[in-house]
């Protein structure tokens, strides 16, 4: 069991962890997730609702010294920055990260997105 967030979430917090250290606030850890753990038979066939494609898998062994369920509190960040989840569902999350990837079959440098980077 894993607890995932949207990439834009965690970087909402970043945003917000920057913005409290220009404001004077104290250097700070914080856990960021959702609170809710999958599986990841969950994360595959959450996938393959959103994608209506089959992912191919097979069933192994968990990896040595792997915790069985690692779920985050967000608790702190919630009150200390106000960080909220935008993306509150696993199908949310896969969607966007499906439709982000389908406009790019040519490759990451394609597409009218407002994620693309220009690196000089």
């Amino acid at each position: 069991m894993r607890d995932y967030i949207h990439v834009d979430d965690l970087a909402a917090a970043h945003v917000l962890a920057l913005e409290a250290l220009e404001q004077g606030s104290p250097t700070a850890a914080y856990n960021l997730g959702s609170g809710r753990g999958y599986s990841v038979l969950e994360v595959i066939k959450a996938a393959e609702k959103v994608t209506l494609k089959k992912v191919p898998y097979r069933v192994g062994l968990r990896r040595p010294g792997d915790p069985a369920v690692l779920v985050a509190s967000a608790e702190k960040a919630m009150a200390e920055l106000g960080w909220q989840l935008r993306y509150t569902s696993l199908e949310e999350i896969i969607a966007t990260a499906w439709m982000w990837h389908s406009s790019r079959s040519g490759g990451y440098s394609q597409g009218n997105s407002k994620h693309s980077v220009t690196v000089e």
